[in-house]
């Protein structure tokens, strides 16, 4: 069933977020870094870019060179979150973000990124956001999207049943990890309306939050 871009009222006991293509943009050296990549392993830039979206660069790897070992997958992965934390060059915020994540305060919400500790503390600040107190990040799991190991693990965190999150999200592998862990979605950006979730906004001016007494939030999306 295709998304709808209607008004629409969602409620919530806690809000879910991730980072790249939902709160920060940060498709230029995602671009650059994974681009070079592709030809150093002579690969095709493009065929590279509809993989790495949303995922751990190891388990891309693992799909983009399959029967390489996994441990020059992680090595290789290293080396590239050492540079996407460098280069923070046209890192800016999704339109509304700082809006978004300043009516949040004080409401269950968390940050659930494929990026690590160093690579998301680094592009939230150089998109001039404030990181959520409760971060779900590489470190923090086992598997990474779209296994729903990270989103559950948000939710744990919040005190928060899986079917009563929502999840913002931007990829086809956060989108499917929001799924199998049995939460609503609302897509960020056209990316996101390709992938099937609840309810689709071009950026985050789209979305108004309040405070329900008793606790959680209620989202008017659209």
């Amino acid at each position: 069933m295709p998304a709808t871009t209607a008004p629409a009222v969602l409620t919530a006991r806690a809000l879910l977020l991730d980072m790249d293509g939902t709160l920060v943009d940060s498709d230029a050296v995602v671009e650059r870094v994974w681009r070079r990549w592709a030809d150093r392993h002579g690969l095709d830039g493009d065929a590279v870019m509809e993989v790495v979206h949303g995922r751990q660069g190891y388990a891309s790897m693992a799909l983009l060179l399959p029967g390489r070992p996994m441990a020059r997958n992680h090595a290789d992965n290293a080396r590239m979150l050492a540079e996407e934390t460098a280069d923070v060059a046209g890192v800016v915020p999704i339109a509304g973000a700082a809006e978004f994540l300043d009516s949040l305060r004080g409401l269950p919400h968390a940050l659930v990124t494929s990026a690590d500790v160093a690579l998301s503390t680094a592009r939230m600040g150089a998109a001039g956001l404030e990181l959520p107190g409760v971060r779900i990040t590489a470190e923090s799991v086992e598997a990474g999207k779209p296994d729903p190991e990270g989103f559950l693990k948000g939710a744990a965190e919040l005190g928060a049943d899986p079917a009563d999150c929502v999840v913002f999200e931007d990829s086809s592998a956060g989108i499917e990890a929001a799924r199998a862990a049995g939460m609503r979605v609302v897509g960020v950006g056209a990316r996101a309306g390709l992938y099937g979730p609840d309810v689709l906004v071009r950026d985050l001016r789209e979305v108004r939050v309040e405070g329900i007494a008793g606790g959680g939030v209620r989202l008017r999306v659209g």
